[in-house]
């Protein structure tokens, strides 16, 4: 495989020449990345130069719908599904929250529904709602020392045939285990169940092809994706046509506005393309294919392979140290640079000592409520959280192990 031009990449985002951030380590990834230039450019000329209501006739407004347009296709075509089949919100929270509403009106007293302790609140806690409703919530759980979702334990929780959707992530905000998405979706599917897998904490790491994952709903957020701040949907067209239309009654027969019940964020929606600008670049920079689901293909590996070089030296450190508890894996493999720690004391206040020595890390429980409290995790400490990606350098790596060994 082609190693990854750390120089180059980190030329295509602005923040790392600002001099503010100089000799600053950036490792709350998770809660947020920095921006790519293309997404910045296209949205400075959305708004700069397409203001306006999109899909009238005259010129500005045609072309901010184009771009619109293309975003969503171009992103549906690097997750290998329609392009209809993807649509925007203003956050995956949100989107969630409607997709839950449309289940409410979907299911009937006395189906089931499953979901994990292992998820951010944003992909259970709206599912755990429809208990309101006469709604079945079953919980598959995690191991409560290594916090891994075994799949072998879904089986039984669908085994009478009355679950009708599985809630799970691709991969948890703390533990960061990737979990097996295209073996969980076939299982479901099998017991006659959709499926909504939470991206987010993924996505980031590289796009995967959700049509061969076979997931029914797949979510992420473009903010942590180096985009701007919007939630990502892929409905596959089979459930997106049955479940209720939650937008306005006239745009029911349009499968990307159905569950996208407030006007989009033109602007927002238009500078989504520039996160596949950026993919497109990064591999054909590396002499990979040059557009489209092949590219996102590429560059997905490219970014994979950088990951866990860096994992490699930091799990190691953490986990020769016996005055803190590593949530997850100590191996680089199977698990995305989402590395969190349990102290003696509270994650934030050691991630306000980091911030003295240039590390800008997080604190916290990350929504993540339900998996640490099932770890055992002291929930008002929580936990030192250190994510990174592709972008991060074995510099910076060194520069946190150092600063890590003053204040721990």
């Amino acid at each position: 495989m082609t190693q990854l031009d750390i120089d180059w990449v980190r030329a295509q985002f602005p923040a790392f020449s600002q001099p503010s951030l100089q000799g600053q380590a950036f490792f709350e990834n998770a809660g947020g990345s920095y921006t790519c230039q293309q997404v910045i450019d296209r949205l400075f000329r959305f708004y700069t130069e397409r203001k306006v209501q999109p899909y009238a006739p005259y010129e500005a407004s045609r072309l901010g719908g184009e771009e619109m347009d293309e975003a969503r296709a171009r992103l549906a075509a690097m997750l290998g599904v329609e392009t209809d089949e993807l649509s925007f919100g203003p956050s995956t929270t949100q989107n969630t929250y409607v997709l839950a509403q449309a289940f409410r009106q979907y299911l009937d007293e006395g189906d089931a529904i499953v979901v994990t302790n292992q998820d951010h609140e944003a992909n259970s806690g709206p599912w755990r709602r429809l208990a309101d409703e006469g709604i079945e919530v079953r919980e598959w759980q995690i191991d409560p020392e290594t916090g891994h979702l075994d799949p072998a334990a879904l089986a039984p929780l669908m085994a009478d045939g009355k679950v009708r959707l599985v809630c799970f992530p691709h991969c948890s905000n703390v533990v960061g285990e990737v979990n097996d998405v295209a073996g969980i979706c076939a299982q479901a599917k099998t017991a006659g169940a959709y499926t909504c897998v939470d991206g987010v904490s993924y996505a980031p790491h590289g796009f995967e092809d959700v049509g061969a994952l076979g997931a029914d709903i797949y979510l992420f957020s473009a903010y942590k994706t180096y985009g701007p701040h919007q939630g990502i949907m892929v409905i596959r067209r089979t459930l997106g046509e049955e479940l209720p239309n939650q937008g306005h009654y006239f745009n029911g027969g349009s499968l990307y506005k159905r569950f996208t019940p407030a006007g989009p964020d033109h602007a927002q929606v238009a500078a989504s393309a520039g996160m596949a600008d950026y993919m497109e670049a990064l591999s054909a920079h590396h002499g990979g294919p040059v557009s489209g689901a092949g590219a996102a293909r590429f560059a997905h590996e490219l970014m994979r392979e950088q990951e866990v070089s860096l994992l490699e030296p930091l799990l190691a450190y953490l986990s020769s140290k016996n005055s803190l508890r590593l949530i997850g894996s100590a191996s680089p493999t199977g698990r995305a640079p989402t590395v969190a720690v349990s102290l003696d004391r509270p994650g934030e206040a050691v991630a306000a000592e980091l911030a003295a020595h240039g590390i800008m890390a997080g604190g916290g429980d990350f929504y993540a409520v339900r998996p640490l409290g099932a770890m055992g995790v002291d929930l008002e400490r929580g936990v030192l959280r250190m994510s990174f990606t592709h972008y991060t350098h074995h510099g910076e790596i060194q520069q946190l192990i150092a600063a890590l060994d003053k204040v721990i």
